[in-house]
């Protein structure tokens, strides 16, 4: 047993020795070519560790490269990867920047189509899960709106038209739980303004139907705790919300409880 443990042991330690030594090696052979003044190796070396999805160094030598080839044949190839190495390292503002700069370098290019639309792309990959501020993800329907203006006879028009639904509905649930954030609280008033505001600025919202039943049950909830001179007021108001509901949603999930918050408002007045 002990002669076993010594040899995976031994084993381990060689295993770590001869990665250590395949390490040290290449970050040597990377910083010689870094140094080197022989460009085409220079090139050379950036296309392979692009290849080999080594996207730290193939940018390095990229970024080194694109003013030197600036003119030439090979300037399009180092600034369109240039752009991808930022992209698939997730920097998505460099990576963005970068896309829209080869587009305005190379109008014609065979990539500018992909690059236009890799540009808008990175807002997207860029906009926050719906608890956040949602201004990237804004930008990103603005730029989705670019792209598709621009390139009307573009084969990605589908894709970013998903795309945009997928953040504008990002957008309405945001909308959604900022005003029923207020609901859960109990701040009925507030809760009554928000939930309208959320319908207004989102009418053909997939929670429409929960936002009308919350209003619903916000002015029964505010007009039973008020003070006498508003309590009628309120209850026309619950009544005006109920039927509203049921004049949209006939069949709602919440008919039962809609219909006793009714009763009890028609009684209270």
């Amino acid at each position: 047993m002990y002669l076993c443990a010594m040899f995976k042991k031994g084993v381990y330690i060689s295993l770590f020795t001869v990665i250590l030594i395949l390490l040290i090696s290449s970050c040597s052979e990377y910083q010689k070519i870094y140094k080197s003044s022989d460009y085409d190796l220079k090139y050379e070396k950036a296309m392979e560790y692009y290849d080999n999805e080594d996207y730290i160094r193939s940018s390095s030598l990229f970024e080194e490269l694109i003013p030197i080839y600036k003119g030439t044949e090979a300037a399009e190839e180092v600034s369109y990867r240039y752009a991808y190495t930022y992209y698939y390292q997730r920097d998505y503002v460099m990576a963005g920047y970068y896309f829209r700069n080869f587009v305005a370098s190379f109008p014609t290019s065979k990539y500018a189509d992909e690059c236009a639309f890799m540009n808008a792309y990175c807002y997207y990959e860029d906009s926050p899960s719906p608890n956040l501020d949602q201004t990237n993800t804004l930008k990103a329907i603005d730029e989705l709106q670019i792209f598709i203006n621009r390139h009307p006879n573009s084969p990605r028009i589908e894709e970013c038209n998903k795309l945009i639904d997928e953040l504008n509905d990002k957008l309405v649930l945001k909308s959604f739980n900022g005003a029923k954030l207020y609901y859960d609280l109990g701040e009925y008033k507030a809760s009554i303004t928000a939930l309208n505001n959320s319908l207004l600025e989102y009418p053909d919202t997939r929670f429409r139907e929960e936002l009308l039943y919350m209003i619903l049950r916000s002015s029964y909830e505010l007009a039973k705790n008020s003070v006498p001179e508003k309590i009628r007021e309120r209850y026309e108001q619950a009544t005006e919300a109920y039927y509203k509901l049921v004049d949209e949603f006939p069949e709602t999930e919440h008919l039962r409880e809609a219909e006793r918050l009714f009763q009890a408002a028609q009684k209270a007045l």
